[in-house]
């Protein structure tokens, strides 16, 4: 047992600042924390880009290769219906919280319009889309040389279907499709553990119901891609404007459902992440 009369060392390690005081040392690391914040926040742009491009080459090469391999190995409409489904829901959860996972220009283009996208970050989300599927439909085109073309990946409809059916086809599941990513995604009152899911379903069922009809597009950055590639531009304006129309209308709608969200004391200054379809900075 040790003496009740010891006396402990002090150790040496623990100075005093002699030189400038505490204040003055936070003075002048500030420079430093202000340029790493200016320089994080480009780089955290330059991530969104390249997040929508892979995420959308993803979608576009693994939904329209499941076309492709349709004619070597039947998959049948069910079948690209489920791989369309379960490649969106694997992009959201593998990059929502780094762009939010739009993966398509309608989808950012009525989330701003709903106020929960910035407008000025719509431009380079279009582009980093378009240009994910462009790629994807290139890679596909020589992967798959052997078919000769890749007109089983461009979206078309039959002679026996007008344009207006077309439109309105191509309108109402991008309208279903919208409609989900608002009420699971882009509400506060929403669970998000499963809005993936929920995503990646709505997809499928509209895929298994128009896909026959349309080609379910739902994307003007998936139908875009195919039709530069392959330099077939018919009928491709049903195809862009009908999901913007789509998409627009029903983040309106669901905009009569929402509530505002309650704000918090100590969340009030803070800026906003970067999660699932949402908290871009408005």
């Amino acid at each position: 047992m040790a003496s009740s009369n010891s006396i402990t060392d002090v150790s040496p390690k623990f100075q005093l600042p002699t030189s400038r005081s505490i204040m003055a040392e936070a003075k002048a690391a500030r420079p430093a924390r202000e340029w790493l914040a200016t320089h994080n926040v480009a780089l955290s742009n330059f991530q969104k880009i390249v997040a929508e491009l892979v995420g959308t080459y993803i979608l576009v090469f693994v939904g329209c290769g499941a076309a492709l391999t349709n004619k070597i190995q039947r998959l049948n409409i069910v079948g690209i219906a489920i791989v369309w489904g379960a490649v969106l829901t694997a992009d959201i959860y593998a990059l929502g919280h780094i762009s939010g996972a739009h993966f398509n220009p309608a989808v950012s283009i009525a989330l701003a319009v709903a106020r929960k996208f910035s407008w000025k970050h719509v431009p380079m989300y279009i582009l980093a889309q378009v240009l994910g599927s462009t790629l994807a439909s290139l890679t596909l085109r020589l992967l798959f040389h052997d078919q000769g073309n890749i007109q089983p990946i461009l979206n078309q409809y039959s002679d026996s279907t007008s344009d207006l059916e077309a439109t309105v086809w191509e309108f109402i599941i991008t309208f279903i499709l919208m409609f989900f990513i608002c009420g699971v995604a882009t509400d506060h009152r929403a669970s998000k553990d499963l809005s993936g899911v929920a995503i990646g379903g709505a997809v499928m069922f509209n895929v298994m119901i128009a896909g026959p009809i349309t080609g379910a597009s739902m994307n003007p950055a998936r139908s875009l891609g195919p039709a530069l590639v392959s330099g077939v531009y018919k009928n491709l304006w049903v195809y862009i404007i009908s999901p913007i129309l789509g998409a627009t209308t029903a983040a309106i709608v669901y905009s009569v459902l929402r509530v505002p969200e309650p704000a918090k004391p100590d969340e009030t200054n803070r800026p906003s992440d970067n999660n699932l379809y949402l908290h871009a900075d408005p």
